[in-house]
């Protein structure tokens, strides 16, 4: 083969980081390096890959084609390093997990892990910013179960593993508790406390925004600011059914939807080269048999 893997690499990661300079700084290596091997692939291959007539590179037609092959080379072999990773059955000592969700739809699961493997540590982390994907990509977590989100990096893989219920909340003294029905008129008027990875993120969370926003990196610290009376938030109705049941927090009927319920995805995340533990490739297994769920308002589940 007359060129390697590490030369299309950096001329995938030129194009993605979109100059040569920033693609020698994501791999810590000098412009000229990066210069270097991308040159030295154009004259293996016998084709222009970059047209240098601008200050930043550009893509000719032909590396426009040839990024497409190159990128599936590198999709292949991560997909081999894979398959090669799973075949190995060694027991790691710990396991690290990010969970965005509320714990208890991922318990049933969990209690099923501490039977199959009672001496592998297990470490649930609630990530910070709420970025499960970015933690799971920095190899911080083996695997992640968050709320979906509109796309991930290409180095990881998804399954989704059901749907739950979102509700907007707040006090019962704040104003908008007393409206039989509330607009998004209504809520663009009041303080919507937001969660700050999913401020803007969620489905329709378009229709959700408001002149003043308070944001938190947390569910926990969200819930406590709903009780103050400091605003209006959006929260997993599982995680607040106590309060809910309580009448600590009042569920705000949304005249757009008088019927229906906002349902967001539940996503198990894990890297596209799998680690080699069997403890890993077990829980992620059970996950994805698995389906998270609860029962809408006409008492059906919100997974089939």
């Amino acid at each position: 083969m007359r060129f390697s893997l590490e030369q299309l690499q950096v001329f995938v990661l030129a194009v993605q980081a979109g100059s040569f300079s920033a693609a020698a700084r994501r791999v810590g290596k000098t412009q000229s390096t990066v210069s270097a091997a991308i040159a030295n692939l154009e004259t293996d291959l016998g084709v222009v890959l970059f047209d240098r007539a601008s200050r930043i590179p550009t893509l000719t037609p032909a590396g426009h084609k040839l990024l497409l092959e190159a990128e599936a080379v590198l999709e292949r072999c991560q997909a081999l390093e894979a398959h090669a990773d799973g075949m190995a059955v060694e027991v790691e000592p710990s396991l690290t997990l990010a969970i965005e969700v509320p714990y208890n739809t991922v318990m049933p699961v969990l209690a099923e892990f501490e039977q199959a493997f009672p001496y592998v540590d297990l470490i649930v982390r609630h990530p910070v910013y709420g970025d499960v994907s970015e933690m799971v990509l920095k190899g911080e977590a083996s695997l992640g179960i968050a709320f979906s989100q509109p796309e991930y990096p290409r180095e990881l893989e998804f399954q989704q593993l059901g749907k739950l219920i979102m509700v907007h909340v707040t006090h019962p003294r704040h104003p908008l508790a007393a409206l039989p029905t509330v607009s998004f008129a209504d809520l663009h008027a009041h303080r919507r406390l937001a969660f700050s990875a999913h401020a803007n993120k969620l489905p329709s969370s378009e229709y959700l925004r408001a002149t003043q926003m308070w944001q938190a990196e947390s569910y926990l610290a969200l819930m406590e600011m709903v009780r103050a009376g400091l605003g209006w938030a959006t929260l997993p109705r599982q995680l607040i059914r106590r309060e809910l049941d309580s009448g600590e927090l009042v569920e705000l009927q949304l005249s757009a939807y008088p019927h229906t319920d906002w349902l967001v995805g539940v996503d198990l995340i894990w890297p596209l080269r799998q680690g080699r533990g069997k403890a890993e490739r077990w829980l992620r297994s059970r996950f994805q048999q698995g389906k998270v769920f609860e029962l809408d308002r006409q008492g059906r589940p919100t997974t089939l």
